[in-house]
């Protein structure tokens, strides 16, 4: 397969550090499934990877969602089939190919597209861990949303929303407040603005049951200062650095708040994670609780274009890496 390729990194630093590599897709073995993929899902985590933030062994080829069309089975895969469409998670996404374990695989119902499957697998399975496993916020309850309209956000404020939840979203622009209104939210405070004093006006003085956080070291105050005595603090993102070290005793005296900072895998480790995952989300998409909304789509041999744009902080959505 002469045109086989992947993105891989020798080295941490910029966009420009990320390399076009031509390779040999590796043939399926015992329980295993070969993809042909048709696209791939780009996340912050890829640029930390890059960055170095999150270290790797050298070379590493990035990405860790995508979905494509089984091309050959390994022997005792009876899940799938060659010409099933599958989603996915997985190391070294950002490729032409991909050769991983038949189980991890998720058949995509008819209906959702492999963009759809590309653009929400990693997002919508963390939408669904946050609302679901972490903090279960109840109808009447408020939650403040940082980053509404990014990957993750543009499928957890409408999530939330469905649940009877009241969502207060916190974004950089007007553009995006109106993007988040009408995703559901109640209400939009502008990142540059004393969010926990609006949070706090925005609710009768009581503060906010939950804040899930994707943005990290400079949101982690305002955050913790938003919430209600018990409220929970949900850091899951570092778009802005890692949050800084916090003294337990801090969360005492806001109240003896809640602290958390779950990580996806730890929810989907085993197949009945997986699957209850996939299940709730497939089943909300099909419902039309959430939509895939694909934003901007790069060429694969474009990811560092790719990188950029994300690292700006204007792209809407999820971005889409296409083989």
């Amino acid at each position: 397969m002469s045109d086989a390729y992947c993105i891989q990194i020798n080295e941490t630093g910029g966009p420009d550090v990320l390399t076009k590599v031509s390779m040999e897709p590796r043939q399926p073995g015992p329980g295993e499934a070969l993809v042909r993929q048709s696209a791939v899902g780009l996340n912050f985590i890829d640029t930390y990877h890059r960055s170095g933030l999150y270290p790797v062994k050298m070379p590493f080829t990035l990405g860790s969602e995508a979905a494509g069309t089984v091309e050959a089975v390994g022997e005792g895969v009876e899940n799938i089939a060659p010409g099933d469409r599958v989603a996915y998670l997985g190391g070294g996404t950002y490729a032409t190919h991909f050769t991983g374990p038949a189980s991890r695989l998720l058949k995509l119902p008819d209906g959702i597209t492999e963009e759809e499957g590309a653009a929400v697998v990693l997002k919508g399975l963390t939408a669904w861990m946050l609302l679901f496993e972490v903090y279960r916020p109840e109808p009447g309850e408020t939650a403040l949303i940082w980053a509404p309209v990014g990957g993750v956000g543009s499928l957890l404020v409408p999530w939330a929303t469905s649940l009877g939840v009241r969502v207060i979203a916190v974004t950089s622009s007007e553009e995006k407040a109106e993007l988040a209104k009408t995703a559901g939210a109640t209400d939009v405070i502008f990142s540059h603005e004393d969010v926990a004093g609006r949070a706090r006006a925005l609710t009768g003085g009581k503060g906010v049951d939950v804040s899930y956080d994707s943005v990290g070291k400079s949101s982690a105050k305002a955050s913790l200062d938003s919430l209600k005595p018990r409220g929970w603090y949900v850091t899951f993102g570092n778009a802005s650095g890692a949050v800084d070290p916090i003294a337990p005793t801090e969360l005492s005296k806001r109240g003896s708040l809640n602290m958390t900072r779950p990580g996806l895998f730890h929810f989907i480790n085993t197949e009945e994670g997986l699957q209850k995952g996939a299940a709730a989300l497939f089943g909300a998409l099909r419902a039309g609780t959430i939509k895939a909304h694909v934003g901007q789509t790069f060429d694969l041999a474009d990811a560092a274009d790719a990188h950029r744009a994300i690292e700006s902080g204007k792209t809407v959505g999820a971005t889409l890496l296409k083989p």
